[in-house]
C-alpha cells in the first residue's frame, strides 16, 4: 500500500488555492483588486496563497 505524497500535496495546493479565490471574490476588495488576487494565486499556487493569507483582502 503506497501513499503518493506529490498527489495528496497537489491536492491539498488545489483546496487552499480554491479558498483563497473564494475569499477573494468575497471580500470587499475592489474589483480590481480581486482579479490581481486572483491571477497572483493562479499563476503562483503555494507563494500566491502564502502571500494572499498574509497581506491579501480581509473581510
Amino acid at each position: 500500500m503506497e501513499v503518493d505524497v506529490t498527489g495528496l500535496l497537489g491536492l491539498i495546493v488545489l483546496i487552499l488555492d480554491i479558498y483563497a479565490i473564494v475569499g477573494t471574490v468575497q471580500s470587499g476588495a475592489s474589483t480590481g483588486k480581486k482579479v490581481l488576487w486572483i491571477v497572483i494565486v493562479l499563476l503562483m499556487p503555494v507563494a500566491g496563497f502564502i502571500l494572499w493569507f498574509l497581506l491579501g483582502p480581509k473581510g
